[in-house]
C-alpha cells in the first residue's frame, strides 16, 4: 500500500512504532500504535453537535478484545459486554491529558476509539492508546493542540526502567504514568511504596526525556501525512463580555467574598438569573435575546475566572484561607455498630463517611483480565450521592469519575496494606461523600485510613491525602493547599498527593492549563508534604495505631499449611469430610491448589477447631498423641473401634477403656460417641493399639501443671 506511513524509534528496551495509512481509513484520523507484540488502533473522528452544547462533547472508549490475547471471555456469554475496570480507568487516561488540549469554544462532537487488537503478556497497551491517540487527532484535520507524549517509569532496585514488563512492575517500588509535551508535564499518575518527593521529581525528570522522544516521532508522523487543520469558528462577543463585566464584575466580587459554600452558590445564581433576564429572556416575555445562552454562560463562566483568579493571585481566597491553611478538620471512629470498621472524616465542607468490610477468599473479586485471571482481595468503592452537592439527579450505578476516584483512594491505601501471610482476610472499603466542595478523593483516602485502623487492620503506617490548586497567569503564580471547588472549577491544576510520614503512595495530577514546569511540580510536592503531615497528626489524635481486636462481627480467620497430597482426603468422596467437618465446627474452609486452608467462622472457636481436626486428618498417625475427639464407631465385648482420623481406625481395648475393671463396654462408650484416646503404638500390619484411661490421665496432668 503506497499510502501506508509508518514511523518508529527506540523507547526504553523495544521500538514505538507509529503506523497510518493500512487500517480505518475513513476515520479523520487512525493510527495503529505498536510497542513489542502489543498493538492498538485508535481512530479519532468528529462532527458537528446535533444540538446546542455549552460543553465540549469529548468522548473516549477504550477496549480490549480478549481475542487480542487469544482468549474467550469467561462465563457463559463468550462476547464481551460493558466496559471492566481497567477499561473505563485508561479511557480516562486517555481523557484527561488531551481535553485541556482543544481550543476554548470548541463544541464539536470528537470521539476517540482505541482498540487493543494484539496483546502480549509483556506491554500493557494503555501506554500505548495514549500515544495512539494523540497520534490520530495530531495527523487530522480536528484542532487539536498537541502532541503528547506518554510513558510508564518504574524503580528496580533503586534504578528506573522505561515502560516496565507486568513482571517487572510487580517488583517496582515506585510506577509512575506521565504524559506531556515537548517541553512540560500535563498529567501524572504514580503509586509508590512510601518513596520520598526527590525520587518521584527524579523519575518524573527521567521520564520527560522519553515524552520529548515520543512526541518527536509524533511530529515526524505528522510532516509526513498530516492534514490541514480546521480554524473553528468560535462564538464571541467582546463589546458584549465588556457591557456584562462592566455592570456585573462588582456583584460578583462581593458574592466571591461570601466564605459559606451554600450562601456563596445562592448568591452568584441570583446573580446569573438577573443577567441571563436581561440579555436572554425566554421567548415568552416579548424581548429579542441579545445573543444565544451558551454565548451568556462562557461569558459569565469567563467574568467569574477572571473574578477568581485575580483575588487568588492577590492572596485572596473564596473562604478567606491563607495559601497554605487547611480547612477544620474532624475525625471520628466507630459510629456504625455492625460494621466491621467505620469512620467520618470531614475536611470543612467536604465529607466522606467510610466502611471496612472483613471477608474470606471467597469474597475476594474474581478479574477476567487480558492476560491473566487474577484475584482482588484489596477493593475500594467510592460513591458520590447527588444530595452531597444539594442536587437532585438520577442515581444509578458508578460513573467514571467515581470509579477513577475510587481506583486513586484504593492505590493510595493499598500500598499499607498488612502482607497476606500476615492478614489473609479480603477488604473492602466503601466511601460515601456525603458533602463535597472539593478534593473528596483525598478526603476518602483520610475517611480509608481511620476505618481500616477502626477494624483493627494493621496497616503499615496510616495514609493522608490533600489536593494543591495552581492558578498562573504569566510569570505570577499562586499555589493552594486544600482547594475547594471554586479553586478547582477556575483555577490551572488540581494535584493529589497520598502518603506516609515516611513517603508518597500515590500521586494524580491533571492540568487545564496547557503543561506544567517542572520546578512548580517539585514545589507543589513538597506543599503537598507538609500539608500532609499536619493532617496525619491530626488524625492520629483520634486513633493512633490499629485496634487489638477485630470486631466482634467479623468472621475469624486462620490457616494451615497441608501437603496438597491430602487434599483429596481432606475433601473425600463427594465432599463428604469437609461437608461434616465444617457443619462440625460450624465453620467455611476454602482449599487452595498449594495446600492452603484457610478457615473462618463468625463467633465462637470453630476456626480453631477445625484447623486441630484438619491437622489432625492430613498428618500420619503419630504414638504418643492425642486424638481428643475420636468417634467410636463399633463395641465389641473385648473394646471399641475409635476413629482418629477420617478413614484411620485403631482398637481401644475394654481394659484402656477406663481406671478399674469395666465389665461392658457400652457402659463407657456407645457408637457415635466422641471420646478423648492416646495412640499407644501401632503394628506391621498397620494396626493401631489406643487408650482412653492414658489419654485421660494425661490430660488431667496436664491441667493440673497448667493450673
Amino acid at each position: 500500500m503506497a499510502d501506508v506511513v509508518r514511523v518508529e524509534k527506540q523507547i526504553g528496551e523495544k521500538k514505538l512504532i507509529l503506523e497510518t495509512g493500512k487500517i480505518a481509513k475513513q476515520a479523520d484520523g487512525a493510527v495503529i500504535a505498536t510497542y513489542g507484540e502489543s498493538m492498538v488502533l485508535v481512530a479519532a473522528v468528529s462532527a458537528s453537535p446535533s444540538r446546542e452544547l455549552d460543553y465540549f462533547p469529548l468522548s473516549v472508549e477504550y477496549r480490549e478484545k480478549l481475542s487480542a490475547a487469544g482468549k474467550f471471555p469467561g462465563g457463559f456469554m463468550k462476547r464481551e459486554g460493558r466496559p471492566s475496570t481497567k477499561e473505563i480507568l485508561t479511557s480516562r487516561l486517555i481523557d484527561r491529558p488531551l481535553r485541556p488540549l482543544f481550543p476554548d469554544g470548541y463544541f464539536d462532537e470528537v470521539q476517540i476509539s482505541a482498540t487493543v487488537i494484539s496483546a502480549d503478556p509483556e506491554n500493557d497497551p494503555d501506554i500505548l492508546a495514549v500515544i495512539g491517540a494523540s497520534a490520530a487527532l495530531s495527523i487530522s484535520t480536528i484542532p487539536f493542540e498537541g502532541p503528547i507524549g506518554a510513558v510508564r517509569l518504574g524503580r528496580i532496585d533503586g534504578k528506573f526502567v522505561i515502560n516496565p514488563t507486568y513482571e517487572n512492575r510487580e517488583k517496582s517500588d515506585f510506577n509512575l504514568v506521565l504524559t506531556g509535551k515537548l517541553d512540560a508535564i500535563n498529567m501524572i499518575e504514580v503509586d509508590a511504596k512510601q518513596v520520598f518527593e526527590d525520587v518521584a521529581a527524579e523519575a518524573i525528570k527521567i521520564a520527560q526525556q522519553s515524552i520529548k522522544d515520543i512526541c518527536e516521532l509524533i511530529d515526524e508522523l505528522v510532516a509526513k501525512c498530516g492534514k490541514e487543520k480546521q480554524v473553528p469558528e468560535l462564538e464571541w462577543d467582546q463589546a458584549l463580555a465588556d457591557e456584562i463585566s462592566k455592570k456585573y464584575s462588582d456583584k460578583f466580587k462581593d458574592a466571591f467574598g461570601i466564605k459559606v459554600k451554600s450562601d456563596r452558590s445562592n448568591a452568584l445564581k441570583d446573580i446569573v438569573k438577573e443577567i441571563t433576564e436581561q440579555y436572554c429572556p425566554e421567548p415568552q416575555i416579548g424581548q429579542e435575546p441579545r445573543c444565544s445562552k451558551r454565548l451568556l454562560g462562557r461569558i459569565i463562566d469567563s467574568i467569574q475566572k477572571r473574578i477568581v483568579r485575580d483575588r487568588i493571585l492577590d492572596g485572596k481566597r473564596p473562604d478567606g484561607r491563607s495559601a497554605v491553611e487547611i480547612r477544620p478538620i474532624s475525625c471520628e471512629v466507630g459510629l456504625l455498630p455492625r460494621a466491621h470498621g467505620s469512620a467520618l472524616f470531614t475536611r470543612g465542607e467536604t465529607q466522606s463517611l467510610v466502611s471496612v468490610t472483613l471477608g474470606t477468599s471467597m469474597d475476594e473479586q474474581i478479574v477476567d483480565g487480558l492476560i491473566e485471571e487474577y484475584g482482588q482481595k484489596f477493593m475500594l468503592h467510592y460513591n458520590f450521592p447527588p444530595y452531597s452537592v444539594g442536587e437532585v439527579k438520577p442515581m444509578r450505578g458508578p460513573g467514571r469519575r467515581e470509579i477513577g476516584h475510587g481506583a486513586l483512594a484504593e492505590k493510595a491505601l493499598e500500598q499499607v496494606r498488612p502482607n497476606i501471610d500476615d492478614f489473609a482476610y479480603t477488604m473492602k472499603i466503601v466511601s460515601d461523600i456525603t458533602e463535597s466542595n472539593g478534593s473528596s478523593s483525598m478526603a476518602t483516602v483520610c475517611g480509608g485510613t481511620l476505618a481500616l485502623m477502626d477494624a483493627g487492620v494493621p496497616i503499615v503506617e496510616p495514609v493522608a491525602g490533600i489536593s494543591i490548586g495552581l492558578v498562573k497567569e504569566k510569570d505570577k503564580y499562586a499555589l493552594l493547599t486544600d482547594i475547594i471547588g471554586d479553586e478547582d472549577h477556575f483555577g490551572d491544576m488540581d494535584f493529589k498527593v497520598a502518603g506516609t510520614k515516611n513517603g508518597i503512595t500515590a500521586i494524580q495530577l491533571d492540568i487545564k492549563a496547557d503543561t506544567l514546569s517542572y520546578d512548580i511540580m517539585v514545589e507543589s510536592l513538597e506543599m503537598a508534604k507538609q500539608a500532609r503531615l499536619k493532617l496525619l497528626e491530626i488524625m492520629t489524635r483520634t486513633i493512633s495505631k490499629p485496634r487489638e481486636k477485630l470486631s466482634v462481627y467479623a468472621p475469624k480467620l486462620t490457616s494451615i499449611e497441608i501437603d496438597p497430597e491430602f487434599i483429596g482426603k481432606l475433601i473425600g468422596p463427594g465432599g463428604k469430610n469437609i461437608k461434616a467437618l465444617q457443619e462440625k465446627t460450624g465453620t467455611k474452609i476454602e482449599i487452595e491448589e498449594d495446600g492452603t486452608v484457610y478457615i473462618s467462622c463468625v463467633g465462637g472457636e470453630g476456626h480453631m477447631e477445625a484447623k486441630q481436626l484438619i491437622q489432625a486428618m492430613t498428618e500420619p498417625p503419630t504414638v504418643g498423641r492425642i486424638y481428643p475427639k475420636s468417634k467410636v464407631v463399633s463395641i465389641k465385648d473385648f473394646g471399641a473401634f475409635v476413629e482418629i482420623i477420617p478413614g484411620v481406625e485403631g482398637l481401644c481395648h475394654i481394659s484402656e477403656l477406663a481406671d478399674g475393671f469395666v465389665k461392658n463396654v457400652d457402659s463407657i462408650c456407645k457408637i457415635g460417641d466422641e471420646i478423648p484416646v492416646k495412640l499407644l503404638s501401632m503394628d506391621d500390619q498397620g494396626r493401631f493399639k489406643l487408650s482412653r484411661k492414658a489419654a485421660l490421665a494425661q490430660m488431667k496432668a496436664e491441667g493440673q501443671a497448667k493450673a
